[in-house]
């Protein structure tokens, strides 16, 4: 495999992490904060959640995005490859802004722009 190929994997591994997490929240936010204090009615709601086709889905998608995570670090060096993954956290805003009206405040653009900063910074020193 070439490392063009890894780096595809990875941009996969990144898409297909963000995808799980939506896939996750958008179920759990349907519970609508109801969550049971008792241990009982808390197990039967993570049996309800881990038959959730959709559920199911989110934790596949993540699975996948592990199987090309290992994929790719046969030919990228970890400490080359890892940084990449916080561009979840832009994909992540973004997303959560638009698909489940979450804020966007000042301090998670700020910190949002720094992790892009620091991809940069990192893109443009490695080897």
């Amino acid at each position: 495999m070439a490392r063009t190929a890894a780096w595809f994997l990875l941009a996969g591994t990144v898409l297909l992490s963000v995808c799980g997490q939506l896939l996750l929240k958008w179920q759990v936010s349907r519970l609508g904060g109801a969550v049971p204090g008792d241990p009982r009615g808390l197990v039967a709601l993570v049996g309800r959640l881990l038959f959730n086709p959709w559920v199911i889905a989110g934790l596949g998608s993540a699975f996948v995005a592990s199987l090309l995570w290992m994929l790719a670090l046969t030919k990228l060096d970890l400490s080359e490859a890892y940084p990449y993954t916080a561009l979840s956290f832009v994909l992540i805003l973004l997303t959560s802004y638009f698909l489940f009206g979450e804020p966007l405040t000042m301090g998670k653009v700020m910190g949002t722009g720094l992790v892009i900063a620091g991809i940069f910074v990192l893109a443009m020193t490695s080897n």
